[in-house]
């Protein structure tokens, strides 16, 4: 390989000579070969979005002359437009603030700006990384800027696609409302429930977790460019600040906002934080869907087996014929991850000191991974595993059937200890609750067929009191 020779204030480093990226660069790729994980791509977007702006900015103001404005800014496109993305390489986990991350977009597209213009790589006589591409930036506003920047562009996709599985699951509540099975607690039988009732529970909890995804992403619409070092704005000023916004907000489409408080936003990552709080949320309740999937679809001869997933691949290298509930495994596995993610965002950015968090690299990671897996988990969940679920009514019907749990709707009428009774004599010799309740005489045939109706105990009130709540006259039979 051949390279040429670049210099810093600690001395002279060889670069290869077909690299884009400078000699900061190549120091962070010594420094950190630790995970050989680089930054996400939208981070890598957003960096070069923010470098456009400022470039666009400084030139209007009179700051960057017009040639070498209009260099970066072609550059910048080029990146823009998934050219050089190789040329980005420092390892995730570097150096506080991220300062490796913005030097390496600013060698990269002052190196490309150069050759624009003629010139070769490695001189920074005409197109130099810090003065012209860093110009009214510091990596304390770029990093933080680029990180929002990069997390608004995903949060659009992962409502999108969480809020299609909400469709998905309302559409099943739908199609199962009338479809009766076993209600569970404690992982024991409870009264009875439809399915539609059921996954239209999951759907509103997804819903409650997309709310919180969407406010908590508001958040981070406040963008701290122009802040410079610590606040002040040193080198940058309003206007400056204004015009960098304005042009993020045109490239993007996005309703960015200049940060109220330029310290806040550079002292705490606490929005990033409130946004990974919220996905923690979305995965919570995506996961625990998950969970009761993989319950409901257990057998298929030994278990539940009341809902049938759609079988995506063999289950087993040993047993043939073995078909396993492979996406909701794959989901439960990245909600694992999401909370972890979140976890370690918790950590950092509470490790924050004075007027920098410099845990950044390590908050932007996370954060991002975090909401591409989910919204890509959500997306093959819908697709490949809930729209295509299938309801076994035959055999929910048999549980039912067989379950104790519907001797609840009995209370009103002999009260919660012979109703007790009634249910361990059913369990302890395998009879009916019907016919334990006709020999003893708790109630009236007719009365008892009004009672024991399984599909009016999934429509709330006393079942067979005609809308009249209260304990009803035992039969003569009966002490009360």
């Amino acid at each position: 390989m051949a390279f040429r020779t670049e210099r810093d204030p600690l001395g002279e480093l060889s670069v290869p000579a077909s690299a884009y990226y400078g000699v900061q660069t190549a120091r962070a790729v010594e420094n950190f070969p630790i995970s050989s994980l680089r930054a996400s791509p939208d981070l890598v977007t957003a960096t070069v979005l923010v470098k456009k702006a400022a470039a666009e900015a400084n030139r209007d103001l009179g700051r960057l002359d017009a040639t070498i404005a209009s260099a970066i800014i072609s550059a910048a496109d080029e990146i823009l437009g998934v050219s050089l993305r190789d040329q980005f390489v420092v390892d995730v986990y570097q150096a506080g603030a991220g300062t490796s991350h913005n030097m390496n977009a600013n060698e990269v597209l002052a190196n490309r700006a150069a050759e624009h213009l003629g010139f070769p790589r490695g001189v920074y006589d005409h197109v130099h990384p810090n003065d012209h591409v860093n110009m009214g930036q510091s990596t304390n506003d770029v990093f933080p800027t680029a990180t929002r920047l990069a997390l608004l562009l995903g949060y659009d996709p992962l409502l999108h696609e969480a809020r299609a599985l909400v469709e998905s699951m309302t559409a099943k509540a739908d199609a199962f409302r009338d479809m009766m099975k076993t209600g569970r607690t404690h992982l024991q039988d409870a009264v009875p429930i439809t399915f539609g009732q059921e996954f239209g529970g999951y759907a509103a909890c997804l819903h409650r977790g997309i709310d919180d995804v969407a406010a908590a992403g508001e958040q981070l619409r406040e963008l701290n460019i122009g802040a410079t070092a610590v606040g002040t704005g040193l080198n940058a000023g309003d206007d400056y600040r204004t015009a960098v916004v304005g042009h993020l907000e045109r490239y993007t489409g996005l309703p960015v906002r200049p940060a109220e408080n330029l310290f806040r936003v550079t002292q705490s990552m606490g929005d990033v934080l409130a946004y990974s709080g919220a996905m923690r949320r979305l995965a919570v309740e995506l996961g625990k869907i998950a969970n009761d999937l993989r319950l409901l679809s257990m057998g298929p001869r030994a278990g539940l087996s009341e809902i049938v997933l759609p079988a995506v691949q063999p289950g087993s290298s040993i047993m043939p014929g073995k078909v396993n509930p492979s996406i909701p495994e794959m989901v439960n596995q990245v909600c694992f991850q999401v909370m972890g993610c979140d976890q370690t965002i918790a950590l950092a950015c509470e490790a924050g000191q004075l007027e920098l968090n410099v845990m950044m690299p390590v908050i932007a990671w996370n954060a991002l991974h975090a909401s591409t897996i989910l919204r890509n988990a959500i997306r093959v969940f819908r697709t490949r595993c809930v729209d295509g679920l299938t309801v076994d009514t035959e055999r929910a019907r048999e549980l039912l059937d067989r379950s104790t749990a519907a001797a609840t709707a009995l209370n009103p009428y002999i009260g919660y200890a012979a109703t007790a009774d009634v249910a361990k004599t059913a369990v302890k010799t395998g009879r009916s609750i019907r016919d334990i309740v006709l020999e003893r005489g708790l109630l009236d045939r007719v009365t008892l067929d009004r009672v024991l109706s399984v599909e009016s105990m999934t429509r709330g009130g006393i079942v067979g009191a005609d809308g009249q709540r209260g304990r009803q006259q035992p039969t003569k039979e009966t002490t009360p």
